[in-house]
């Protein structure tokens, strides 16, 4: 038995002792190893380590619920935070939409572990550094690179007892000349993977071939997104689309069974497929999911309280503090266009074309713009998941499907459905790359996309 699933085992038999054989109990433990490495200025300035523990236990008695949590897991701090966490739940009020807890299910693995990423030292992160720096040619750079690993543990007053552990990488930088950034990123579970190098000469030959913009009139403009700004639609789809607590309460986009989306696109939360843990914070088992299939979209991402309310099951994505946010798809995949190529990496390219996968999808363009990344990106209706936002880090004009122009950065206003609805998406990348976020408990897989149409309303400065 792992430290973790015995933690959350003498937790359960704490709420049985505390509030009687009754009380409904679950237990989550996850010992997270998080290291850091951060650089500025091209030369490393912060190296940060931290190994947390923590316990959440979530109970239901005489028909109240009530949470807690804590980083305690001496004998006196488990059992202060099961009787805190009976006290809370006695001045609850009534909980008539308690699901109940997950029955006994077995995981389908162990999750992705890689012992070198797990066990990285400093020395292995400042590896990639040097060769970011290094790839620069000069040009200034900043960024981190990252690995983190996972042990976590699940129980349940219902006999559910699931463990799994996982771990991960990823490099963002940045490479500056004239004030204009170039940017690579990379998420990957096995350290080796990184290619410091590879990802410094991209962003450096993105801030060189940014130098001179020159602003372009607002307006509709057919569009070429890296994987890298594919990414904001998969975050904001994942928060407020396919949130099953968001559907219930109609305030997503998503109506299953309707073709919302061009039959280009087959999204996916594949936890199993990427990274993360076997099982969610319910400790039900993660399972591949199709939230949208060749443009029909199938269904939404559900934990038991959201599953419960629209009469369906749960989709194993319970998030810790789901009761207020939801159940939330944090292992997007949009699918690349597997009938076009053998899923090989695509390989780097002069200029500012991310690779070979979306040069090949710019040659199909003849005005367009090429848009690196998307960021401050804010919603200004949730139905309809209209967003307000910024580009960043490279827009080039694209011409008879060269690009010709770096462009200033704009401001747009864009319902992302909208963007990607039947007859939209005029290209797919054949390849997908994996992209951290910022929170390291979420990865998102995309190709490049070529859409018909982006609403540009302004300029950065306005």
């Amino acid at each position: 038995m792992s430290r973790e699933l015995d933690l959350a085992g003498r937790v359960v038999e704490l709420v049985r002792e505390i509030a009687g054989p009754d009380a409904e109990a679950e237990a989550a433990v996850t010992y997270t190893d998080r290291a850091l490495t951060r650089f500025a200025n091209s030369s490393i300035h912060q190296n940060v380590a931290d190994e947390t523990t923590g316990l959440r236990l979530r109970l239901h008695v005489d028909g109240r619920t009530a949470a807690g949590s804590s980083t305690v897991v001496t004998d006196e701090g488990l059992r202060g935070l099961v009787e805190r966490t009976v006290a809370a739940a006695r001045l609850c009020p009534p909980d008539q939409a308690w699901p109940g807890l997950t029955q006994t299910s077995p995981v389908a693995g162990p999750g992705n572990w890689d012992e070198a990423t797990a066990n990285a030292s400093p020395d292995d992160r400042a590896d990639r550094v040097r060769a970011f720096v290094e790839a620069a040619g000069g040009l200034e750079t900043a960024g981190y690179c990252r690995t983190v690993n996972w042990a976590g543990a699940f129980a349940n007053s219902a006999g559910q007892a699931v463990t799994g552990r996982s771990a991960e990488a990823a490099m963002d930088g940045v490479a500056r000349t004239g004030g204009i950034d170039g940017v690579a990123r990379r998420n990957t579970g096995r350290l080796s993977d990184l290619d410091g190098a590879v990802l410094g000469a991209r962003a450096a030959a993105k801030a060189r071939a940014a130098a001179a913009p020159v602003e372009l009139a607002p307006g509709r403009y057919e569009v070429v997104l890296e994987p890298t700004a594919v990414v904001d639609i998969l975050q904001n789809f994942a928060l407020f689309g396919f949130n099953g607590k968001a559907y219930n309460e109609r305030r997503s986009f998503a109506e299953p069974g309707a073709a919302q989306f061009d039959p280009a696109i087959t999204l996916v939360d594949d936890a199993l497929g990427t990274l993360g843990l076997p099982f969610d914070a319910e400790g039900t088992p993660k399972r591949r999911i199709a939230l949208v299939e060749q443009g029909v979209t199938r269904t939404v991402a559900h934990d038991r309280r959201t599953a419960a309310e629209a009469g369906a099951t749960s989709t194993g994505h319970a998030i810790a503090g789901g009761a207020s946010f939801g159940a939330v798809p944090t292992n997007l995949r949009l699918l690349p266009d597997g009938s076009a190529g053998d899923g090989t990496a695509p390989t780097e390219v002069d200029g500012p074309v991310v690779d070979s996968d979306t040069a090949a999808l710019i040659a199909g363009v003849r005005r367009g713009l090429l848009v690196t990344d998307f960021w401050y990106t804010r919603v200004l209706d949730p139905k309809s998941l209209v967003i307000t936002g910024l580009t960043r880090n490279g827009v080039w004009l694209v011409e008879d499907g060269q690009v010709t122009t770096a462009v200033q950065n704009f401001r747009f206003t864009q319902s992302y459905p909208q963007a990607l609805a039947p007859g939209s998406v005029l290209g797919i990348g054949r390849y997908a790359s994996l992209l951290p976020d910022s929170w390291d408990a979420s990865w998102w897989s995309a190709p490049a996309l070529r859409l018909a149409s982006w609403n540009f309303t302004g300029g950065a400065s306005g």
